[in-house]
């Protein structure tokens, strides 16, 4: 499952009105004969000038068209096109792209993996940041904590209210990811998802944005996300035991099939440039997942 950084472990799986149309004025008398004033009616007043003699029979109604339709316009905000209906398909490989060669004009959707500490969010933001293609960075966490008044911290305990918003934050990201992507722009979005949770993890990405999702885990060792958790402050930092566990969990993901990167002795462009190759041999090559 998705887990955002800063928060307490999961529990694992367990098994089990306007004008009537047509209507037309007809001719009107501009009065009519009054009350009886004696034995001798009163005679009706000489017809309106231009209508000689008895007034005109009442005109047939007009008949009225139907109204023309617009021009078929595309689902689109202002100029922006809403993102499909279906899922994003795998990239094509480009002609000239080639293992280890940055993918540069493919727009790409990519989920970053790894536990707290791991440097999810500063490698995404900087492989972002030096694209030569439009791009951007959804982080799940960043998404979650939109909400303010009702905000449901794990910390205070993993129960259904912080479940949910979970869930919402990654469909949220997911409608932003295809709605990047449909309009040209590749995103990457990190997450920290547990191999022993397929349904509310990978599953869930899967199901938001689609099979062109290309997952990566990044996956230092236990001692260096020590080190940076300790460095974090706030709900996002954790005990050291948790991130330890968090850790333990993650290592599931080795004989996954997903490509695991170890930047344990890499800094963040280092990780980013090897960030590159990984995903050019996952378009060549897509993973199983």
């Amino acid at each position: 499952m998705q887990h955002a950084v800063g928060s307490p472990l999961p529990p694992p799986h367990q098994p089990g009105h306007g004008p009537v149309a047509g209507w037309s004025p007809a001719a009107h008398h501009p009065g009519h004969p009054g009350p009886h004033q004696g034995p001798a009616p009163v005679p009706p007043p000489p017809p309106a000038q231009g209508f000689p003699g008895a007034p005109p029979a009442m005109a047939p109604p007009t008949p009225q068209r139907a109204p023309t339709p617009p021009p078929s316009v595309p689902d689109t905000t202002g100029h922006v096109p809403l993102p499909p209906g279906g899922p994003v398909a795998m990239p094509s490989v480009p002609p000239t792209a080639t293992a280890g060669a940055d993918p540069a004009s493919t727009t790409l959707a990519v989920l970053l993996i790894g536990p707290a500490g791991a440097g999810k969010t500063s490698v995404a933001k900087y492989w972002a940041d030096h694209r030569r293609v439009p791009t951007a960075h959804i982080s799940l966490d960043d998404v979650r904590e939109w909400v303010r008044s009702g905000f449901a911290d794990p910390q205070s305990g993993w129960n259904d209210h912080s479940e949910a918003q979970y869930r919402l934050a990654r469909r949220t990201c997911g409608f932003a990811a295809r709605n990047f992507l449909a309009n040209g722009i590749s995103c990457i979005l990190d997450d920290a998802v547990f191999p022993d949770r397929p349904v509310v993890g990978l599953g869930g990405w899967k199901r938001h944005v689609g099979p062109g999702l290309l997952p990566v885990v990044l996956l230092p060792g236990l001692e260096i996300v020590l080190e940076r958790n300790a460095e974090r402050a706030g709900n996002r930092r954790l005990t050291d035991e948790e991130v330890a566990r968090i850790h333990g969990r993650m290592a599931g993901w080795y004989g996954s099939g997903l490509p695991i990167i170890d930047n344990s002795q890499m800094d963040v462009a280092q990780t980013a440039a090897v960030l590159n190759d990984v995903l050019a041999r996952s378009i060549a090559s897509p993973p199983n997942w």
